[in-house]
């Protein structure tokens, strides 16, 4: 862990294949490991440059994923390429997958409520092994009626849908309580329930997953200017360099 990590603008990034990571987390259920996963696209990155703190949690993280084209091009930009994308949806489902394979515990928090439901519908129609200990939506009050719940639970693995950096702060937080996986997952609850859909794969294949989701969702505009100030840094990064 944090061994031979690339730097881009800040956030320490694994450098390491998606068999490989892959490889880590089934050794970490296995052995019940407390693990806390970051999956940072550029607006992360461009949002740990201005925070300091969030910044000390993502590199603090025992895995930091790229999860976005952008994270590739700006690593092959500077000189020291990341093999290539892990998205937080595909560890998401890897995650579950593993849970149905191996009998283990998951708690779900995030997201609406209908969409939270939803969820946790598909896991125990799809994933008949897994065992789904609790779940909550993601508008809650209090922490800790939760946290209560998921040290008594003890699940191998915690999926948050509290977007960033929300998230990664909760995770931080309360990681301890229970010797887990934990992951942000932003907003994939709504397409791993089919509330949302996913690019078609001929997007997905042509890196153009963030395309799709601006013109089915053209609210998201705002957030996709955070792509060119991304790359205008990295440009300015590899002159520095």
């Amino acid at each position: 862990m944090h061994k031979n990590r690339i730097d881009i603008l800040g956030t320490q990034f694994d450098n390491f294949t998606e068999d490989q990571f892959h490889q880590h987390l089934d050794y970490d259920l296995d052995v019940n490991k407390n693990r806390f996963i970051v999956t940072a696209n550029p607006e992360i990155v461009l949002a740990a440059r201005e925070d300091k703190k969030f910044l000390k949690i993502i590199n603090s993280a025992d895995y930091v994923v790229p999860d976005g084209i952008g994270i590739i091009k700006g690593a092959n930009s500077l000189g020291t390429p990341l093999p290539e994308r892990i998205t937080g949806f595909d560890t998401l489902k890897y995650l579950i997958n593993s849970a149905n394979k191996k009998h283990l515990k998951v708690y779900l928090l995030g997201a609406k409520p209908e969409v939270i439901s939803a969820t946790a519908k598909k896991i125990e129609t799809d994933y008949p092994n897994v065992d789904l200990v609790g779940y909550h939506d993601g508008y809650f009050k209090e922490d800790q009626p939760i946290i209560d719940e998921i040290a008594e639970k003890k699940p191998n693995i915690v999926l948050v849908a509290l977007g960033f950096p929300k998230q990664e702060y909760f995770i931080d937080k309360y990681r301890k309580n229970a010797d887990a996986i934990w992951i942000g997952v932003g907003g994939s609850f709504d397409v791993f329930s089919g509330t949302k859909k996913r690019a078609p794969k001929i997007f997905q294949k042509l890196s153009l997953e963030w395309f799709y989701r601006l013109i089915t969702e053209p609210t998201r505009f705002g957030r996709m200017l955070a792509i060119p100030k991304y790359m205008k840094l990295i440009n300015q990064e590899k002159k520095n360099r």
